[in-house]
């Protein structure tokens, strides 16, 4: 899916707005107000701006997600010492069980390779690996993550797929109104704007979970599964 074109935002919302030579709200603050659209989505949304890359670990095991990044979201495989090497994918433990099984852990025999990893929602960017990392010859790990939006300028993109327009369109003219809301029909508007962009969130989510693979799929969804294992006798 094409990425949003940040011109096509502005053309919207000053066509909406009847500002299209940006007089009430200067092409700046759109541009603002924009930027925070996609911070809005990725912040109840962090599949939105999601970046998969391949990071080389550091020694020990604590580690840390990209700079960009906001959250990690998964760790898919192991990457090897130069980063390049598929290898196997480390399962995801909590830390009690890790701490009931083995208090040590943490200064356990290194080894390039992670079997499992720990992360705490309390602790975003952090996650911890076992064994720890070697002091040289550190491993390397594909994982994705969620990004922070970079701001938006005029003739760029957005790192938001083409389906979330309408959301962004949506929010940037709640801030265009709110800036007018001493006005009752703009603090109406400003509102009616917001609980639209909302809407799209919840509409979202929703879509997503209906049509979510692993839910609807034979091997994971138990009503798939009766359905098919039914067609089958049949």
């Amino acid at each position: 899916m094409a990425a949003i074109q940040v011109n096509d935002v502005v053309t919207r919302v000053g066509q909406l707005l009847q500002d299209t030579t940006h007089i009430r709200w200067p092409l700046d603050e759109k541009l603002q107000y924009i930027t925070d659209a996609c911070r809005e989505v990725c912040f109840y949304k962090p599949d939105a701006c999601v970046q998969t890359s391949v990071a080389t670990l550091v020694s020990g095991t604590k580690q840390t997600i990209p700079a960009a990044g906001t959250t990690l979201l998964d760790i898919v495989r192991n990457m090897g010492v130069g980063g390049a090497t598929p290898g196997i994918a480390p399962r995801i433990v909590t830390r009690e069980i890790l701490d009931a099984q083995q208090s040590d852990w943490h200064a356990s025999t290194p080894d390039s390779v992670v079997r499992h990893y720990v992360f705490d929602q309390q602790n975003q960017k952090v996650f911890y690996v076992f064994p720890p990392q070697p002091a040289t010859s550190q491993g390397s790990l594909e994982m994705v993550y969620s990004a922070e939006p970079a701001e938006a300028v005029s003739g760029g993109t957005l790192e938001l797929d083409g389906t979330w327009l309408p959301a962004v369109v949506n929010y940037t003219l709640y801030r265009c109104y709110s800036k007018d809301a001493e006005y009752a029909a703009n603090a109406n508007l400003a509102q009616l704007y917001y609980q639209a962009f909302t809407g799209q969130l919840v509409g979202r989510t929703n879509a997503e979970t209906a049509s979510d693979v692993n839910r609807n799929s034979v091997g994971t969804n138990p009503n798939v599964r009766a359905s098919s294992i039914q067609q089958s006798r049949n």
